[in-house]
């Protein structure tokens, strides 16, 4: 999560692409509870998929 310029803050993937180097973006929110409660509900959902999925 980086906190912008304009006082918003973006919440990135962990891991970087392959390709580009880059991290994806997950969101942009103006408040650091909102991107962590996003960043909370991602990995509620990244468990239910599995590990191997």
């Amino acid at each position: 999560m980086r906190k912008l310029q304009d006082g918003k803050y973006r919440l990135y993937s962990r891991k970087k692409h392959e390709k580009t180097g880059k991290r994806r973006n997950l969101g942009t929110f103006d408040s650091r509870e909102a991107a962590e409660k996003h960043e909370r509900e991602v990995q509620y959902f990244r468990g239910l998929r599995g590990p191997l999925s």
